[in-house]
């Protein structure tokens, strides 16, 4: 919501209100620049209700702080007197970096202001039989490559969130567990920074399946504009989700929402890495895939490999009409539309985003798993929840990590350029 800079009562405001107002002001323009697309300076001010000289000054700190520049002039004149000069955000000055540990593989990606990406990069790593100390140094260095390409083109990291598959209490920085990992009781957080060597950036981590729930919330929003609840099923070696009602995460009590994983849908199945028994992702999970399609030897097991190019395998194998494959395939549709029509049930979500492993093989999962929602969904015509593949694919729990860093500077302008101290008054 907009403020009155010029309307502040009585006299006795101190001066952190004044900080505070104009800190929120800021946030409101920068905002809105990207809600709306570029804009003049008169138009900002009649469509936040901020008065012009305000905007003007806003404008112009965002600008100085990198965050915003001048685009095309209008060919009109403008009703502050000039011509009407468009202001749109300003992609070059500030990134936002995500990076993920998953089971087999790291990744990390960082996005300018604009969403655009800078630079991103997979590696293939057995994270499951490495220490955790072991792999956080592989992945230090992947972001000390990634702060390094944003600041050689002249860029300041504006923070870095990391994703991990498994119960993360982001407000302490810790991972309580992450069974197929292996791990328990890791301050991811203070362990990364250690390594960082104290950054100049914040650096958080939350669970990947939130993190990519939130990317593909707003890819949902670019290319439709009206999803404002979603269920996204992230699928690798382990199976989570994320939900979105109403444009808002759902986190649930303590943070530890989205474990689907480990719905026990499947009593007499296998057991799971959590040590319990029919988990939903022993059914439903690439191992489960993996161990239905192939041979024990087959080399699409390997996790040297990087998992786009096993998957690639499986898909063309699928595409030339194999018969186990195919099979394996259906099974897996089918149990994921068990579990999904659960969700469904109870969320009702607009959008049943697929993500992950579930994406790019989604044109043989989808009919089952549709079926399935038909036949199991007691609302009718599936509660009116429609099946998409996520475009990310695996690149969703990082560009919703970067995601996070930006949104952090939308909320406070300061954060960035200028020292909180030296805001004009």
């Amino acid at each position: 919501m907009a403020l009155s800079e010029g309307s502040r009562p009585g006299s006795g405001v101190v001066a952190a209100d004044h900080v505070s107002l104009r800190r929120n002001n800021l946030s409101v323009v920068l905002r809105h620049v990207r809600a709306a697309g570029p804009r003049s300076r008169a138009r900002i001010a009649a469509e936040t209700g901020l008065n012009k000289a305000t905007v003007s000054s806003l404008v112009a700190e965002l600008v100085e702080r990198g965050l915003l520049r001048d685009g095309q002039a209008q060919s009109e004149r403008g009703t502050l007197g000039r011509p009407g000069q468009l202001v749109e955000l300003d992609g070059s000055g500030v990134c936002g970096v995500g990076a993920e540990i998953n089971v087999d593989y790291l990744a990390i990606t960082a996005l300018d202001l604009s969403g655009d990406i800078v630079t991103e990069r997979r590696v293939p790593l057995d994270v499951a039989h490495l220490a955790p100390g072991t792999t956080l140094d592989h992945l230090a260095e992947l972001i000390r490559e990634a702060v390094a390409a944003v600041a050689a083109r002249g860029g300041q990291t504006a923070g870095v969130t990391l994703a991990v598959p498994g119960l993360v209490q982001s407000t302490t920085g810790s991972l309580k567990l992450a069974p197929n990992l292996g791990w328990q009781e890791v301050p991811v957080v203070d362990e990364m920074r250690e390594r960082l060597g104290e950054p100049g950036y914040p650096v958080r981590v939350d669970n990947e399946a939130n993190l990519a729930a939130l990317a593909a919330y707003s890819e949902l929003k670019k290319n439709t504009g009206n999803s404002e609840d979603i269920v996204l099923l992230t699928g690798a070696v382990g199976v989570g989700g994320g939900m979105v009602s109403g444009g808002h995460l759902l986190r649930g009590g303590h943070g530890f929402s989205g474990e689907v994983g480990h719905m026990p849908v499947a009593p007499a199945g296998g057991i799971c890495g959590c040590g319990r028994t029919g988990c939903w992702e022993t059914v439903v999970g690439l191992t489960a895939l993996l161990n239905k399609a192939t041979d024990a030897d087959d080399p699409v097991r390997d996790p040297s490999l990087d998992v786009e190019q096993r998957l690639a395998e499986i898909t063309r194998r699928a595409e030339a009409g194999g018969a186990r494959t195919l099979r394996a395939l259906a099974d897996v549709g089918t149990w994921l539309g068990i579990g999904g029509a659960i969700l469904v049930n109870i969320l009702n979500p607009d959008v049943l985003v697929l993500g992950g492993y579930f994406a790019v093989l989604g044109p043989w999962l989808k009919e089952p798993l549709e079926s399935a929602i038909r036949d199991r969904v007691i609302a009718p015509d599936g509660g009116g929840c429609r099946v998409v593949q996520s475009e990310l694919g695996f690149a969703a729990a990082v560009r919703g990590g970067a995601q996070i860093s930006l949104d952090q500077v939308f909320l406070d302008p300061t954060l960035i350029g200028r020292d909180a101290a030296g805001v004009a008054q």
